[in-house]
């Protein structure tokens, strides 16, 4: 048979048992229910292991095969109070070490604030001390992280985001400053091109001289603004600024799948909580089978800590949420709405969300495997000028 669970918590005997009747007697206490394993032939007899609960029960079977015990082993926690019991001061050492233990570790050592840099950290430490984090305040008696965040954030201007990660007995805070855009400056001359083939629908210059008029087709490269002045003998060369829109083509194949299954949480979930020493974890809390069809576990380990040291003890807790999944099917009508929609999200996102989509015209469409395929030519006006620097010889 297999070792009983917590079989170390709750104490096992080694027993040398002799007699005529051995096998008798562990049939015998088999049907009784008492469990026993590590059973192994010895000299005159055998030799197995029980619980310690179980070892007061044996005195009737044992008269009842005429077998005989012998103790050979003793393991497990009963014993170790034992022992320590004739050694009370030695106990109680253990005892209060542990407490003493306990109690730094649930306390907060040390802050560290990261990220900062026209902010002195003195300023952002003083600000968390009246937020209640400090160096030995309990961790108890912490608000969440995302409450401090929002008060550090409320008292410290020039910051865009904090961030509070508590680690053990260690904080973390974590800084972002705000930054205002850089301007660039504008080191040299250029003209302003055409980065693809387009008709001008609009163009203003704001400096420069414009080379094309609306409703000219242009191709990539051509000149725009051009950031020459005057005639071939008097020449000056300026930084050409304006605006030029224009109609361009673009061409989208899609591919949009008719059914489509989701996933969600539905809010109910089963912790079970583990005592980790070193490699080992013993299970605390949260027995039992999995109540859930469809589930996903995340692991949180908040092992104990000195400073930077972190100890080989702590706990880990097991999150198992439940799963709902949905399926969604669509018909091919609303399956070519969901790629239109896509593909103009897409232009918007690489052309510029000032951009208008004109028109648009489906070249070919099929419904296959149960998807819907389709190739589309959107119009859409945009911006259509780049930067092309001048470089004189």
């Amino acid at each position: 048979m297999k070792e009983p669970p917590l079989s170390s918590l709750r104490g096992s005997v080694t027993l040398h048992v002799t007699g005529p009747q051995v096998e008798r007697f562990i049939n015998v206490i088999s049907e009784a229910g008492i469990v026993i394993w590590d059973v192994r032939p010895a000299e005159g007899g055998a030799s197995l292991k029980l619980l310690l609960n179980d070892f007061y029960v044996l005195r009737p079977i044992l008269k009842k095969t005429g077998c005989r015990m012998h103790v050979t082993g003793r393991s497990g926690l009963p014993f170790l109070i034992a022992r320590l019991w004739k050694r009370k001061f030695f106990g109680m050492g253990i005892l209060v070490f542990g407490i003493m233990l306990f109690m730094l570790s649930t306390m907060v050592w040390s802050i560290r604030v990261e990220g900062n840099e026209k902010i002195a950290s003195e300023d952002i430490l003083a600000a968390a001390r009246q937020e209640g984090v400090y160096p030995f305040q309990w961790i108890w008696r912490l608000d969440e992280p995302d409450k401090l965040s929002k008060g550090l954030l409320a008292q410290l201007p020039g910051v865009s985001w904090i961030g509070v990660q508590r680690t053990g007995t260690s904080i973390k805070i974590q800084v972002v400053e705000s930054k205002q855009p850089d301007i660039k400056p504008l080191l040299s001359q250029r003209h302003l091109i055409s980065r693809t083939d387009a008709v001008v629908t609009e163009i203003y210059a704001e400096q420069g001289r414009p080379v094309v008029a609306r409703n000219s087709r242009v191709k990539k490269g051509d000149i725009l603004i051009s950031g020459a002045l005057g005639d071939e003998e008097n020449v000056q060369y300026v930084v050409a600024k304006g605006e030029v829109k224009g109609l361009v083509w673009h061409e989208y194949n899609i591919e949009v799948p008719l059914t489509t299954t989701n996933s969600s949480y539905t809010g109910d979930r089963k912790d079970r909580t583990y005592l980790v020493l070193g490699k080992w974890a013993i299970q605390l809390w949260g027995y039992g089978h999995s109540p859930f069809e469809k589930s996903r576990t995340l692991i949180e380990h908040d092992p104990l800590s000195w400073r930077s040291f972190k100890l080989p003890l702590g706990l880990m807790t097991e999150k198992e949420m439940e799963i709902s999944e949905t399926s969604e099917t669509l018909t091919p009508e609303a399956g070519f709405e969901k790629g239109i929609e896509r593909a103009k999200n897409d232009i918007l996102a690489r052309y510029g969300v000032d951009s208008v989509i004109k028109s648009q015209k489906v070249l070919h469409e099929k419904k296959e495997n149960g998807k819907v395929y389709m190739k589309v030519i959107f119009e859409v006006e945009e911006k259509i000028s780049e930067e092309l620097p001048i470089v004189n010889n």
